[in-house]
């Protein structure tokens, strides 16, 4: 008798997990997305869909059913950019590179944010990962350079022609600068954000690149990683960020890693009021 009884329900209970796990998965994908507000406007059809079946509003019922029909197409169009950073991250792997390379390419970033918070140099640097900022690239000028924080500071120096705008990083090499981030569309965030900080949710929310952001007017650092933003961050907090993304713990990544000892993180440079 019990075993005929698991044999009726054993498929419901694994078809609602898996259903109750994607739909867990894809509201926390989204939610922090340009998309949340249209998840919930398809959330509230669904029980209008739902009330009007129970309470047998033909109608009604017959048009909600029609409207979903065609639902798939305006997924496609709406969620384009989130739809391309879920299969992106689910078909690529990272970037080939040891564990210790991560955190020098880390205290790089480092240093850099430090030194331009203390004298208010505004400054946006996307680190990418797995998804390739291909049209963000476009809007900006070939560096393909080695990355460091004197490279980096004369970048965004003020005077400078191609200040403006945000820096890409690939390991340890800057590639472009002066690029152009798109802009968040969320209405949910504060007035007092610049556009420096929407650039930043912006481009996180279309990529998993992890994107600093040093302020002009108050020299806060922040970050932004996968539509989720923080400000005003101390740099041992961003140190700790960046390795956890950057820096998985567990299994070393490269061979390298477990047979090379760990090299001490560069010491920062003295600072002169030349800067």
């Amino acid at each position: 008798m019990t075993w005929t009884v698991f044999k009726l329900i054993w498929r419901p209970i694994v078809e609602i997990t898996i259903l109750a796990v994607v739909i867990y998965y894809a509201y926390n994908f989204t939610r922090r997305t340009r998309g949340a507000p249209v998840v919930m406007g398809f959330l509230v059809l669904l029980a209008l869909t739902f009330l009007a079946s129970v309470l047998r509003f033909e109608v009604l019922s017959w048009l909600l059913r029609t409207f979903f029909a065609f639902s798939a197409l305006a997924v496609l169009v709406i969620f384009q950019p989130e739809l391309r950073r879920m299969l992106a991250e689910l078909g690529n792997l990272r970037a080939f590179s040891t564990a210790r390379e991560q955190r020098e390419n880390i205290e790089v970033i480092i240093q850099t944010v430090e030194r331009l918070a203390d004298v208010r140099i505004g400054a946006l640097i996307a680190i990418e990962q797995t998804i390739h900022l291909r049209e963000v690239v476009e809007s900006g000028i070939v560096v393909d350079c080695e990355a460091t924080p004197e490279m980096l500071e004369t970048i965004f120096f003020p005077n400078n022609a191609i200040h403006d705008g945000g820096v890409i990083m690939v390991g340890d090499r800057i590639t472009h600068a002066a690029c152009i981030f798109p802009l968040t569309q969320r209405q949910d965030l504060s007035k007092s954000l610049g556009t420096r900080h929407r650039a930043a949710i912006g481009l996180s929310e279309e990529s998993d690149a992890v994107i600093v952001a040093v302020s002009e007017e108050t020299g806060a650092v922040s970050y932004a990683y996968k539509g989720e933003f923080v400000k005003g961050v101390t740099v041992e907090e961003l140190r700790a960020f960046l390795t956890s993304v950057l820096v998985p713990r567990g299994k070393p990544r490269h061979w390298l890693d477990a047979l090379l000892p760990a090299r001490p993180a560069k010491p920062a440079p003295e600072k002169t009021e030349a800067r």
